[in-house]
């Protein structure tokens, strides 16, 4: 079980440094006089994200095979990816 929360941890550590929402949690705590509320909230909020990807992932994988959705989600990251690229978003 350790090696699943370190796993887990280090993903989303990773793939939340540098990205817009922690871009926009820096921007609101330098807005406002509480920036542990701010904390607290983005806390809570990626802890909500994180139990509905749990929770749907537990209902999907039921309906539909893990290594369809794994070529799904890479195929959209590549096109959200080479969108980005092209200023198309």
């Amino acid at each position: 079980m350790w090696k699943i929360i370190l796993t887990s941890f280090w993903m989303v550590f990773i793939a939340e440094l540098g990205d817009k929402t922690q871009l926009q949690t820096m921007l609101l705590a330098t807005q406002t006089k509480s920036p542990l509320g701010v904390f607290i909230g983005a806390s809570l909020a990626l802890i909500l994200s994180a139990l509905i990807g749990v929770l749907a992932s537990t209902y999907i994988t039921k309906l539909i095979p893990p290594e369809y959705l794994k070529f799904g989600a890479g195929s959209a990251f590549i096109i959200i990816g080479i969108l980005t690229l092209l200023g198309k978003l």
